[in-house]
């Protein structure tokens, strides 16, 4: 009898464990790593855990933003068009027009804050719903880019940084990989740490009992964009970093990828749940599949297939997670 009293607080600490948002995640991670260096010793080597980490960061990065969108029960389907036409404008304006590169950079930045700003203001004052709202926005920035320029220009050395290498014993390292990292690490303490992250869960479990409590959830929301903005601004000077050049047709799945990486990470659509290192796991789950499946000779289509099926099974584990807290 005394076994069974001992057993049910331990088994309902399991349990606890298991729907923290980022336990899931992080055991696919691992069950993934482990499967893929079973099937090619080339997986398990310092130089491809490193690409896969360059291969996600930029993705990893406008994941962030996205990450801030949902978790307010908002969402983002602008972000990969807005960080193209940002990178555009670092690039365009640099090569063409010879204003200092990092003049060009920041000017990249205030077209990316300015549209998450602009989402930010018509989903408060208009009161439209973000779906909406940046999939019009979406429209504009893939218009705006190509009115721009429809040609692929290379970047200026200077804007070129984050594609850089240090080595580690034998294996190189990107200066995107750290800034990326750097990234998540400052917006993990800033939603945990912060009345302005305390308040974003807030406003993404209960708006009126957010507002009700003195929250400006207006402002909070249009920061909230903006900020997400300045993200996307990053992501597209890691994906300069990574090509060399500023390309029109970049991105042009990016929001659904960020999406992919927000929910395999373990944050809820719904709001107010999760957090942005499962995100990162997100990505670099998504990584390891693409990268594994790759090694293993296994056509592209395939990888677009499984990364489907885990972004199903990842919502459908949200679901149940969120009846079985009921």
């Amino acid at each position: 009898m005394s076994e069974n009293v001992e057993q049910v607080p331990f088994l309902a600490r399991v349990r606890e464990l298991l729907l923290t948002p980022t336990v899931g995640p992080f055991l696919a991670l691992l069950l993934a790593c482990l499967f893929f260096s079973t099937q090619t010793d080339r997986f398990f080597t310092g130089s491809n855990i490193s690409l896969i980490f360059q291969q996600s960061g930029w993705v990893a990065v406008l994941a962030i933003g996205q990450t801030i969108i949902i978790l307010t029960a908002g969402i983002d389907l602008s972000n990969g068009a807005v960080m193209t036409l940002g990178s555009l404008i670092m690039v365009g304006i640099s090569t063409v027009n010879g204003v200092n590169p990092y003049v060009a950079i920041f000017a990249g930045f205030l077209v990316t804050a300015g549209f998450g700003f602009l989402n930010g203001l018509l989903v408060t004052r208009l009161r439209l719903p973000p779906f909406i709202v940046t999939l019009g926005t979406l429209n504009i920035a893939f218009a705006l880019s190509l009115i721009y320029t429809v040609e692929t220009r290379v970047a200026a050395d200077e804007q070129t940084f984050f594609g850089n290498i240090f080595k580690i014993d034998t294996t190189s390292i990107s200066y995107g990989t750290v800034m990326m990292l750097l990234l998540f690490f400052l917006m993990w303490f800033v939603l945990r740490e912060t009345p302005f992250g305390r308040h974003i869960y807030a406003l993404g479990n209960n708006p009126e009992a957010t507002r009700l409590m003195g929250i400006p959830t207006e402002r909070l929301l249009i920061a909230a964009y903006t900020l997400a903005g300045v993200f996307y601004g990053f992501a597209g000077l890691l994906l300069i970093g990574r090509t060399g050049v500023g390309d029109p047709n970049a991105g042009q799945t990016a929001n659904l990828d960020s999406i992919t990486a927000v929910v395999l990470g373990g944050t809820s659509l719904f709001g107010g749940r999760g957090n942005v290192l499962g995100t990162l796991i997100g990505s670099l789950i998504v990584g390891v599949f693409r990268n594994g499946l790759q090694l293993m000779g296994i056509p592209s289509i395939y990888q677009v297939l499984i990364t489907g099926i885990l972004v199903i099974l990842a919502v459908s584990v949200d679901q149940l997670s969120q009846r079985a807290k009921r």
